[in-house]
């Protein structure tokens, strides 16, 4: 079938196994053209492992370190009239990769919220790897089943304490308007934190320890966003915020229990990217519009596998690190500064509906959405008939 984007609000229904074999294909280039990046992780699990932060992660640590890989993700495979979904698309490239390489790579598809999950993954663990010394946890989902009580948690975007009147851009309608978000209750921040926070990560690490498959001196993070003070009131004031507070928590609590092993836990706050997750949240749209605008200007703009390999290369297995005062590495410092905040901010009071596209860059935006998908990638034909059964 010929295979064209469909985008429905800030989802798009289908994806393209050729141009998400290229994607994957890309990063690896770019990771492998770093060179020798010396001593680092032998056998890595990383979990949410198919798009994003997660996949470039899984990509510097096979191809930039080669260690071995085992992914985990929860993906739609395709059918004779229905594309899988992307992340089912870059994990099958990403196998073929590391196959060819000899790299071994394995991927379990499934709810990783769940303790079903967990043990299939330790048991592939003990079977196949022996003991990993880097847990990544890279999970993105709006909704969670709690495996100890069965109740189903649902995520909220929402600001704390008071509502919260602001620009955003709606990309269905092309449309620069005033959007009033109205504060959360108990009951939604609670919810977040149990979707968003580090509950999951926490009882992944207990499970892989009470299975004996840490080796001594594993490290493991999970990435957040921390933002400045435009986003603050949706993140930071928010009960997105709450749940990443929640990480900080998980971080200290699994150094705690793992003092005897020398685990090394640490959140890792990465810039903002256009990824499935950041595209749903309101603000996100018009803010990383106009941060591509000013970073790409500055020459600082990076994507996930350049921010990924900043992060192992200093922080996880370097030694120029940068921690702030609740323990996490800051990879998000070329956004964040004040002099380049200040220039967004500048952007962010002027812009309008009549000079939206002049002053920001969402064609830079609209161009990394539909990447995430295999479309709009240089050097695939789009006009050309693809099969979209594609196996891992």
């Amino acid at each position: 079938m010929v295979i064209k984007p469909k985008v429905r609000g800030f989802i798009c229904t289908n994806a393209h196994p050729v141009g998400c074999a290229k994607s994957v294909e890309q990063q690896i280039e770019y990771i492998k053209s770093k060179g020798d990046l010396g001593d680092g992780p032998k056998n890595v699990l990383v979990i949410g492992s198919s798009t994003g932060y997660g996949l470039a992660s899984r990509i510097t640590s096979a191809f930039g370190y080669g260690a071995k890989t085992l992914g985990v993700c929860f993906e739609k495979a395709p059918t004779e009239r229905k594309t899988g979904t992307a992340g089912w698309y870059n994990t099958a490239a990403f196998h073929q990769f590391a196959k060819a390489e000899g790299l071994y790579a394995d991927t379990i598809n499934g709810d990783a919220f769940s303790d079903e999950i967990k043990a299939e993954t330790i048991a592939k663990i003990k079977a196949e790897m022996g003991k990993v010394d880097l847990v990544i946890y890279s999970l993105a989902s709006p909704r969670r089943t709690d495996p100890e009580s069965g109740i189903t948690y649902k995520s909220t975007l929402k600001p704390v304490g008071e509502s919260y009147t602001t620009k955003t851009y709606d990309t269905d309608k092309d449309k620069v308007h005033d959007v009033t978000l109205e504060p959360a209750n108990d009951e939604e921040i609670l919810n977040t934190i149990k979707v968003m926070g580090g509950e999951d990560w926490e009882r992944w690490m207990d499970q892989l320890r009470a299975a004996d498959v840490l080796a001594e001196g594993c490290k493991t993070t999970a990435y957040t966003y921390i933002g400045k003070a435009l986003t603050w009131p949706i993140y930071g004031q928010a009960t997105i915020g709450k749940a990443k507070e929640d990480l900080d928590r998980a971080a200290a609590a699994i150094i705690g229990k793992n003092t005897d092993l020398l685990v090394e836990a640490n959140v890792s706050s990465l810039k903002a990217l256009v990824t499935q997750a950041s595209s749903a949240i309101p603000v996100m749209p018009l803010y990383i519009s106009l941060i591509y605008k000013v970073m790409k200007e500055e020459g600082t703009h990076e994507g996930c596998i350049e921010q990924i390999y900043g992060l192992f290369s200093s922080c996880l297995f370097g030694n120029t690190a940068t921690l702030d005062e609740k323990n996490r590495y800051r990879m998000d410092d070329k956004e964040t500064n004040d002099a380049t905040q200040a220039k967004i901010q500048k952007l962010w009071d002027q812009v309008t509906q009549e000079n939206f596209h002049e002053i920001s860059d969402y064609k830079g935006y609209h161009h990394e959405f539909l990447k995430l998908f295999g479309f709009d990638i240089e050097g695939v034909d789009y006009e050309q008939e693809v099969d979209p059964l594609v196996n891992w």
